[in-house]
């Protein structure tokens, strides 16, 4: 009788631990993410999809070191003109299509000339490859880039198998084949997004859930209700006002990480009928309401003060930050001043913004500011892919959103301001800023990159297509039966080692 309860003790761990480890991890996001293929998206949230999804050729560790992923080791020639990567042998793609230095190869193809895809400034330095085995790969450069490695560690240098990418064509996003620890199952727009675990990756030992569902959810309070009723176990970019109920909770953890990006006002200078505004045409009118903002009190008001004011695509913490340019007090005289200059009193001004409540809150701070110059700001709220394809089309004149960061500094400028850059929805174009934002692509030399930005920044200061804001914090919550998370200055949120119970 012992020995029959013993049994049935032991069945019922090992059906429990069982459980654990077959269990469907379910994450909170703040949006829904745009299309799943790499070359063809934008979106933060789906970057943090492409976690478990995509493995790249580099990684970087949260103290943001560049570390081998896909490509064990590399070497730069003495000319700094070619990069030699040896790769693993023992990954497969999702379709069972193998991982070798062809597929490198045809993956950086493809970002550099698919039309669609939004990558090509990204690896513009890039001239071409050559396999040199099946597991090593050269990579020529036009020129020598700095930033081609914190590219490989981010959408530039995800795999996608070749296969399904010549056979989807610009599909490809909607059944996603990659080389990551997760293959795509199905997405419903706006639901989930659902992803099982690949048996035959090559970390399988790590990833401890048979499958993680996305979940967009993007009403704050309701994010963290579901996360609260048990109905997820981790939400993405917890509102700052509500850190202090969830530390409070026993039943949640928090983890925390300072964001290499920012986040703004976006105008349309140059993109479409829609640019001609005296906001778009006249730089003294984004000037003035940049004048009537005070990033200090937006913070404070919205979101109690945990994230940073800022005026810069770099926060003020980052060694690439231009104190020349400190953060702008707020003059509501200036700006009527700027605006009688411009003869522009007393304008009209649509901005959209996503459905997300925070963002609507700083929006209307803003709008309340603005007012008092003269400025009166009418408020568009649009479902997240859709404020993103009207923005990419040239259909808004200003537009709340936001950028992730990269490692390399170049990833939060060179994109957004240079004449052809991948992400330019404003279409702002200055031939003197893309020559300084190429050159600092082309040094190894730190004092010769921060010279460069400092110069491209003294520009935008006054040609001011982005009207920088504020620097968001990181902040995921989690149920206090998940471990092993570690949280990272880019966002995202990596499966390696988490378990729940």
């Amino acid at each position: 009788m012992h020995i029959t309860k013993l049994s049935v003790l032991t069945a019922a761990l090992m059906l429990s631990a069982s459980w654990v480890h077959a269990a469907d991890l379910r994450i909170g996001l703040a949006e829904d993410p745009d299309i799943l293929d790499p070359d063809q998206s934008r979106t933060f949230v789906g970057r943090i999809v492409y976690a478990s999804l995509c493995d790249k050729l580099v990684e970087i560790t949260p103290e943001l070191e560049i570390i081998p992923a896909l490509a064990t080791a590399w070497e730069w020639s003495a000319d700094g003109m070619t990069l030699t990567m040896n790769l693993r042998d023992d990954v497969t793609f999702h379709d069972g299509e193998p991982f070798n230095a062809q597929a490198v190869a045809a993956n950086i193809d493809r970002s550099k000339n698919l039309p669609e895809s939004r990558r090509k400034s990204e690896v513009k330095s890039i001239t071409g490859t050559k396999v040199v085995d099946e597991y090593t790969i050269e990579i020529m450069l036009a020129n020598p880039d700095a930033t081609i490695m914190a590219q490989f560690a981010d959408r530039a240098g995800m795999m996608l198998s070749p296969k399904a990418t010549e056979e989807m064509g610009l599909d490809f996003g909607s059944a996603p084949v990659c080389a990551g620890p997760f293959s795509f199952t199905e997405r419903v727009q706006q639901d989930r997004i659902v992803l099982s675990k690949f048996a035959d990756y090559y970390r399988a030992d790590e990833i401890n859930f048979d499958s993680v569902t996305f979940l967009p959810i993007a009403d704050d309070a309701v994010r963290l209700a579901n996360l609260r009723a048990g109905d997820v176990h981790m939400i993405e970019r917890l509102p700052a006002t509500s850190v202090a109920s969830v530390k409070a909770d026993d039943s949640l953890l928090i983890e925390q990480a300072v964001s290499l990006g920012y986040q703004g006002l976006t105008i349309n200078v140059n993109n479409s009928d829609r640019a001609k505004t005296p906001l778009g045409m006249d730089s003294k009118v984004r000037q003035a309401l940049s004048l009537a903002i005070d990033r200090e009190a937006l913070n404070q008001v919205v979101f109690e003060g945990v994230f940073a004011a800022g005026n810069q695509p770099f926060p003020p913490t980052s060694p690439w930050y231009d104190a020349s340019n400190p953060i702008p007090a707020r003059d509501v005289a200036a700006a009527k001043a700027l605006l009688a200059e411009a003869g522009a009193e007393n304008i009209e001004i649509e901005v959209q913004v996503s459905t997300n409540p925070v963002a609507g809150q700083v929006v209307q701070v803003v709008q309340a500011m603005a007012a008092e110059a003269g400025i009166k700001i009418n408020i568009v709220a649009k479902e997240f892919a859709t404020l993103l394809k009207e923005q990419s089309a040239g259909a808004y004149e200003v537009s709340q959103i936001g950028w992730s960061g990269r490692v390399d500094p170049d990833g939060n400028i060179h994109q957004f301001m240079t004449c052809e850059g991948g992400i330019n929805d404003s279409k702002y174009c200055n031939p003197a800023v893309d020559d300084l934002l190429n050159k600092a692509r082309t040094s190894t030399d730190i004092a010769t990159r921060k010279a460069s930005y400092d110069s491209a920044r003294t520009i935008l200061v006054e040609d001011m297509p982005i009207i920088y804001l504020y620097h968001q914090t990181w902040i995921w919550a989690l149920d206090d039966g998940v471990s092993g998370f570690t949280p990272y200055p880019d966002g995202m949120i990596r499966l390696h080692g988490v378990s729940a119970e």
